[in-house]
């Protein structure tokens, strides 16, 4: 559970800073919902990070060891 935590919060960062980054080199002035505000686009791209990490995860598999008798 720890791990789960600590790799959604790397996600989040590295999000976060590429975010950022579009922002300062490529992001518009103004008209832009995203890309015109570094907080704008540093927190979708946090939400990306931890959207992207978190699609990776394998969900537990619960086995069924009953039988129909």
């Amino acid at each position: 559970m720890k791990r789960s935590w600590l790799l959604t919060l790397l996600g989040i960062a590295l999000g976060a800073l590429a975010g950022w980054a579009y922002w300062y080199w490529w992001g518009c002035t103004n008209g832009c919902a995203i890309t015109s505000s570094p907080v704008n686009s540093s927190l979708y791209g946090g939400l990306m990070g931890a959207l992207v990490v978190n699609s990776f995860k394998k969900e537990p598999t619960v086995s069924n060891n009953k039988t129909n008798n």
